[in-house]
């Protein structure tokens, strides 16, 4: 089984910035993909953005220029580094580990989800 704990969500105005951080752990055996996803209060989850293990990614149109994703595999970490975030970014964010970047939402592992809240 794999575990994740993620760390880094919190309350932050309009335009700053927070990075959030997720380790992995267990039988990472097969995990070739790790990312975010997020869901706002009655909006389905939407991938936020995603990275393989050998560093390609991709990202939402809505978070383009402002989020980065990276990842340090050897210690199973990915983080988000959000910067000029907006009210509308608001949401319960989500670490996914699987597969690839195409499965890892329908058929990976997810965490518990760290808060992101925006507002003045």
């Amino acid at each position: 089984q794999v575990q994740l704990v993620e760390s880094g969500g919190g309350l932050v105005q309009p335009g700053g910035s927070l990075n959030l951080s997720c380790v992995a752990s267990g039988d990472m055996f097969g995990i070739n993909a790790m990312g975010w996803y997020r869901q706002a209060p009655g909006k389905p989850r939407e991938l936020v953005a995603a990275i393989t293990a050998g560093g390609s990614s991709n990202y939402a149109d809505p978070v383009r220029g402002r989020f980065t994703v990276s990842i340090n595999y050897a210690k199973y970490t990915v983080y988000l580094q959000m910067n000029s975030l907006m009210t509308e970014d608001m949401a319960l964010y989500y670490c996914v580990v699987g597969p690839s970047r195409a499965t890892m939402g329908a058929s990976g592992v997810w965490g518990q989800g760290t808060q992101v809240t925006v507002s003045s």
